[in-house]
């Protein structure tokens, strides 16, 4: 396959923010527990980079509102560079607050800036692209996780928090500018005169409309509640039942993002052999698999079970994503795309409190052997037949 130089270009600006971005989140974190000594406040900054996803369809219907979408994308990366270069101020703990309203902007310009993507790469990318593009962008993503974050900490204690941030702003300004070289066609955009109300309520109408990208979407969202509540159990995976010390979870974390990285190559040619809610319950299977595995207290198992989740996840998430970009209007992405955002992760946060709350007063194993359950029955929905959606009208042909 020949890519063009648009998806060229994108998925070198993916490769570069994304270890830029892994770095960063690690090391913020650090950053606030070496100036304040309390695991508490680091564990905000986690937060307050997830927490704009629940605004994630009013902030998608106001990047709908913008006719170029790619200088979204590069104003996005440019504001977040130069706001990443505030962090050279902090040297004490009073500055703390800062670093938090960094993290928060850094959350909100993920949320914007897959708005604007999914609107752009349909337009800039042919159409049989799409799906392998989604893949090698996950791999991107996942395979730098397996490097950036020892980077990040290693920087941060030779340099500090300031030296690990001027990394960051630095891909960001490379990022944006690799986007310069993208040339979408021109991309669709929501009237001025469209009541806000109005607006933010089509991205679910639109979301509702389309049977296919409805049921992956629903799936996405049970999916990740499974996977946000057996994520507390891996502790208790590599202590009770491995009998290994707690940094072992490194080791399966590591084998993880190798399946990732897997998963994101293998995305693209699957994806053609399968209509998208079979390949969607695909990975949904192999993550109730992973989940059973987990229970039993034998290495193998388990270094399989993460394999899977590396596996499982990103098929689900890929297979979202392209349906997104094929079937809807360009003039709704941004907004049917926030709502995407906000109904495939906020379960997350919800199933690791409820897996948190559960492990306090349950054996580890009945977390995972329901989880597993569970994840069949939602596989089993995934895969019922559904008719196919209809390409949305009033789509325009990429640039190639």
């Amino acid at each position: 396959m020949t890519w063009s130089r648009n998806a060229t270009a994108y998925l070198g600006a993916v490769l570069v923010s994304s270890f830029g971005s892994n770095a960063m989140m690690l090391a913020a974190g650090i950053w606030v527990m070496a100036l304040t000594g309390d695991s508490s406040l680091a564990a905000w900054v986690g937060f307050l980079v997830w927490a704009p996803t629940l605004a994630g369809p009013v902030i998608g219907a106001i990047v709908d509102r913008v006719p170029r979408r790619r200088r979204v994308m590069i104003g996005t990366d440019v504001v977040m560079g130069l706001l990443l270069l505030l962090l050279l101020l902090v040297e004490t703990e009073a500055q703390v607050w800062l670093i938090f309203a960094v993290m928060l902007c850094y959350g909100i310009a993920f949320v914007v800036s897959d708005a604007a993507e999914n609107a752009v790469l349909p337009a800039a990318v042919p159409a049989d692209q799409l799906g392998d593009l989604n893949g090698l962008r996950m791999s991107a993503s996942e395979g730098v996780k397996l490097a950036a974050p020892l980077l990040g900490a290693g920087l941060f204690t030779w340099l500090g928090g300031a030296g690990v941030a001027v990394l960051d702003a630095v891909t960001f300004f490379v990022a944006a500018a690799l986007c310069l070289l993208i040339r979408p066609g021109t991309i669709e955009h929501t009237p001025a005169a469209e009541p806000w109300r109005q607006r933010i309520a089509e991205g679910g109408r639109q979301l509702w409309r389309h049977p296919v990208l409805r049921r992956v979407v629903l799936s996405t969202s049970s999916l990740m509640f499974l996977v946000g509540m057996a994520g507390t159990t891996v502790f208790a995976v590599v202590d009770e039942g491995l009998n290994r010390a707690p940094a072992f979870a490194g080791v399966l974390m590591t084998v993880q993002g190798a399946g990732s990285v897997a998963a994101g190559l293998l995305a693209g040619p699957l994806q053609r052999r399968m209509r998208p809610h079979v390949f969607a319950g695909l990975g949904i299977a192999l993550f109730a698999a992973g989940a059973a595995l987990r229970c039993l207290p034998s290495l193998a198992p388990v270094l399989g079970a993460a394999l899977l989740a590396g596996l499982a996840v990103p098929w689900v998430l890929i297979t979202g994503a392209t349906v997104l970009q094929r079937d809807i209007p360009a003039a709704f992405l941004g907004r049917v795309s926030g709502t995407v955002t906000l109904l495939s992760f906020a379960p997350g946060a919800i199933g690791q409190a409820t897996g948190a709350s559960l492990l306090a007063v349950a054996d580890y194993r009945l977390l995972l052997g329901g989880a597993a359950v569970a994840g069949l029955v939602t596989a089993a929905l995934c895969l019922r037949p559904v008719p196919e959606d209809t390409p949305a009208p009033g789509r325009l042909s990429p640039t190639r």
